[in-house]
C-alpha cells in the first residue's frame, strides 16, 4: 500500500471530525483515538462510518 493512502474510508481526520461532532469532545476524541490505533498492517480496514 503506496504511503499517502488511507485503509479506512472515511479517513482517520474526517472520522474524528465527525465523531467529536455527533459525540461531543470528550467521547469523540476517544473514538477518534481508538480508530488511529486500529490503523496498522494487521486491520484489512475498509468502510468504517462513525456508528
Amino acid at each position: 500500500m503506496p504511503p499517502d493512502t488511507c485503509r479506512f474510508y472515511p479517513s482517520c481526520s474526517h472520522y474524528g471530525y465527525q465523531a467529536i461532532y455527533k459525540y461531543g469532545a470528550f467521547k469523540g476524541t476517544g473514538m477518534a483515538i481508538w480508530r488511529i490505533l486500529r490503523c496498522n498492517p494487521f486491520n484489512p480496514g475498509g468502510y468504517d462510518p462513525v456508528p
